[in-house]
């Protein structure tokens, strides 16, 4: 285990002008993601604090502040890339000279980010964004005790790498209780957030139907994200399929697996968040069935909308979900997510509209944001959470405390919903 210490080269934390902090990540693609989302929001919002750098380290990432790590293409999955050379990605984080290092994958550049902590002697911090055990078992399919085995691999691998780092974060207490469970004490708990000004109920446009050829009748339910295998999206489809013409599936993102079917409409991945704002506040719901997100910052931005919002009741999603932010459904069913749909308009939308937009507000980056730089000068004051001290308090982001009923007097009632 990697003890707790400062940095070893001659940089005084206390010095904001020098607090240079580095990310590192293989999740950058053209088609974006909520890594990349979460890396160029942080990295606006560091510019404008005063005496803080920052600078991210990915493959095929460009511009003032980035830094194209490189990498071969990994077919099938979105444009990402994947470094090879360790020792190659080491020498260069190494020579951007910072002052914290975040890695935010536990591939080749999380190790690459360990090597070169090590030899500046600054404090390394590990981001698990994603579930990657049930990635690798969904991802090799096979009988169960195929992915069993593959999720136990998995999970001493990760155990492996992450106990040299200073700090493992977790966007949900779900994602946290797993890599405690994999025998790792320095965990906590730092979910991401959303810009509450950008997505805004004021967002919301009536031409935008029109301008998509959809009838003022139709109940416009919306999906923005990468259509990737552990979104589900044929469950999704295939649920608004059996609704019928009142309802409109529209897809927005890109990815290998796409949605396809009669009540299905795609558009491209939108990278702008004004116009993804137009689209989800517009949209009559939001809808994810995603069963291993490790956190959900699409469906938060819908909340943070004005815009109800339907979610598996899974991992990330049902945390967000507390206190009746969002309907849950707790199945993996196609008709059983068709009546959860057709539950939530046939109630007063309102309530959820309020505590989804309510829940977004304590999400703010300007909220979360402020947090994650007090961890990071925490470590650069050579402090280390460990065992007891990194137990999570007994709260919910959303005001709820961690072991209240997901229940909502809001909150429609029934056997799959909530």
């Amino acid at each position: 285990m990697k003890p707790p210490h400062a940095p070893a080269h001659a940089r005084d934390p206390d010095d904001e002008a020098r607090c240079h902090v580095v990310d590192t990540t293989m999740f950058w693609s053209p088609t974006g993601g909520g890594v990349q989302r979460y890396l160029k929001v942080k990295h606006a919002w560091l510019a404008r604090q005063p005496g803080w750098r920052h600078t991210v380290f990915a493959p095929g990432a460009r511009g003032w502040g980035f830094e194209d790590a490189g990498g071969i293409p990994l077919p099938g999955l979105g444009g990402y890339r994947l470094p090879l050379d360790r020792r190659a990605a080491a020498r260069r984080i190494e020579a951007l000279g910072p002052d914290l290092i975040e890695a935010g994958d536990p591939l080749r550049l999380g190790w690459a980010s360990l090597d070169a902590g090590q030899r500046l002697g600054v404090p390394v911090v590990a981001f698990c964004h994603s579930n990657v055990m049930e990635m690798a078992a969904r991802l090799l399919g096979g009988p169960n005790w195929l992915r069993r085995l593959v999720r136990r691999t998995v999970a001493a691998y990760l155990a492996r790498m992450y106990r040299d780092f200073d700090l493992v974060l977790a966007p949900s207490r779900s994602m946290a209780e797993q890599l405690r469970a994999i025998g790792l004490n320095s965990v906590e708990q730092q979910p991401l957030g959303v810009d509450t000004r950008a997505f805004h109920p004021s967002r919301r446009d009536p031409g935008l139907r029109e301008e998509l050829g959809i009838a003022p009748d139709v109940k416009l339910l919306l999906f923005a994200g990468r259509f990737a295998p552990e979104k589900n999206l044929p469950l999704l489809a295939d649920a608004v399929r059996r609704l019928g013409k009142q309802y409109l599936l529209l897809a927005v993102g890109d990815g290998p697996l796409p949605p396809h079917g009669s009540r299905v409409q795609r558009l491209p991945y939108e990278p702008r968040p004004a116009h993804l704002a137009r689209l989800m506040a517009s949209a009559d719901a939001f809808i994810h069935a995603g069963d291993q997100e490790s956190f959900g910052l699409a469906p938060l931005e819908a909340m943070a909308c004005g815009t109800p919002v339907i979610v598996r009741k899974a991992a990330g999603l049902a945390e967000l979900a507390e206190g009746g932010a969002a309907l849950a459904v707790d199945s993996d069913k196609p008709a059983q997510w068709a009546e959860a749909i057709a539950a939530l308009f046939a109630s007063d939308t309102t309530p959820w509209r309020e505590a989804g937009r309510a829940c977004a507000e304590r999400y703010d980056w300007d909220v979360v944001l402020p947090q994650l730089v007090t961890c990071y000068r925490r470590l650069m004051h050579g402090s280390r959470l460990t065992g007891e001290e990194a137990t999570l308090p007994a709260l919910h982001w959303c005001g709820m405390p961690a072991s209240s009923s997901l229940s909502s007097p809001m909150a429609p009632t029934g056997k799959d919903v909530l």
